[in-house]
């Protein structure tokens, strides 16, 4: 199951029935779970921890030092869950000494050209495209899809369940069950589609909707919004995320 023509470093701690392809670089200080499939030319470099059941192609990059100039070789590590789809030329670096990892949960599809910085996090279960750049400390929470070649400014926090269109740029928040897209980007109406296909009621979905037309369609800044969801709407488990999601903001939410 390992090429003699991998580099495994002796320090390296390998899990059971792990594939490893021909020219693979393992690094020391590397621990890498059960059942992975790591395809030829891909590296594992030092602080990379790796779950079980991961797909890993060619030519992906998982531990690199951070694109930071900040970073002065602390110890750090570059976490991926278990059951992930790791495409051709994907990057993940390390963390810095901001939050110390970076993060890919459990079944996530990485495609080809994904870069995930530093210190970014991304939750379980989302589909991020082609050629799509996350900056430091991205989060990306649970169940998001992000179409291929999107930019994604430093400290961004994308929601769940939301639909990014290809092509996109930006340095706001997006908030969770929306489609995202256009030039500038704009909250394009909630992602009925998406939520539909995750099992979400029709109540569901029209309590979100009604949250997003006060928000987006009601004329009221984003404070004034949430006060009227607070006062008029049900405190449902989807609208007690959107207000927190939209409170906790640190870049304000695209409008």
């Amino acid at each position: 199951m390992i090429s003699p023509l991998a580099y495994i470093d002796p320090e390296a701690k390998i899990g059971e029935n792990v594939e490893i392809g021909p020219f693979v670089f393992i690094d020391k200080n590397v621990v890498i779970g059960d059942n992975n499939v790591i395809m030829p030319n891909a590296n594992i470099l030092y602080g990379s921890r790796i779950g079980n059941g991961n797909r890993i192609f060619p030519g992906a990059v998982i531990g690199a030092i951070p694109q930071d100039l900040k970073f002065h070789g602390e110890e750090t590590t570059a976490e991926v869950g278990d059951n992930n789809t790791i495409r051709e030329n994907v990057t993940i670096n390390r963390g810095t000494a901001a939050k110390g990892k970076t993060v890919v949960g459990n079944n996530n599809l990485l495609m080809e050209g994904v870069h995930v910085a530093h210190d970014t996090i991304v939750g379980n279960g989302c589909i991020i495209g082609n050629q799509t750049k996350m900056a430091g400390e991205v989060i990306i929470d649970d169940n998001a899809i992000v179409s291929g070649v999107v930019l994604m400014h430093q400290f961004c926090h994308v929601g769940s369940y939301v639909m990014i269109q290809g092509g996109c740029r930006f340095s706001k928040d997006i908030p969770p069950y929306i489609i995202a897209g256009r030039d500038p980007i704009a909250y394009c109406g909630i992602n009925i589609v998406g939520l539909r296909r995750r099992g979400f009621t029709n109540e569901q979905i029209e309590i979100i909707h009604n949250a997003y037309r006060i928000i987006y369609n009601s004329g009221k800044n984003v404070t004034e919004a949430i006060a009227q969801i607070k006062a008029e709407m049900p405190m449902t488990p989807e609208i007690e995320y959107i207000i927190s999601f939209v409170e906790n903001s640190q870049r304000g939410i695209i409008r």
